[in-house]
């Protein structure tokens, strides 16, 4: 299993941007994939995730109303479109995979990808 994280960069707070996930080696047709992300110093945190089977998604109470998690109908990419940033959002952020739960707790989830860097600042 194979992802890559790709769309980060550095941002003004209120700007956007949008992070992809491309998955590849996956076999299971049912599952979470995840938006995680630590800042530095922090515990890792869970951002959002959807479900392959249904498209249900979760997210975390500081990001819903600003970011939005979607996936092409392949199922092999999945996006992050990140609105409004703000500068408490600066992290790396990392997909991964995981069981069908649309959790956010990276226990949940077994498979990770590289991280791909966020920095909100002006």
């Amino acid at each position: 299993v194979q992802l890559q994280a790709s769309g980060g960069g550095l941002v003004q707070p209120g700007g956007s941007l949008r992070l992809s996930c491309a998955i590849s080696g996956f076999g299971s047709t049912a599952y979470s994939i995840g938006w995680f992300r630590q800042a530095s110093g922090k515990e890792r945190e869970g951002v959002s995730c959807i479900s392959t089977h249904d498209s249900r998604t979760n997210y975390r109470d500081s990001v819903r109303g600003r970011f939005t998690i979607s996936r092409d109908k392949a199922g092999n990419t999945m996006y992050l479109q990140m609105n409004g940033l703000k500068p408490e959002d600066t992290a790396v952020y990392y997909c991964a995979t995981g069981r069908p739960t649309i959790g956010l707790l990276p226990d949940e989830y077994d498979y990770w990808g590289q991280g791909t860097e966020v920095t909100v600042s002006s």
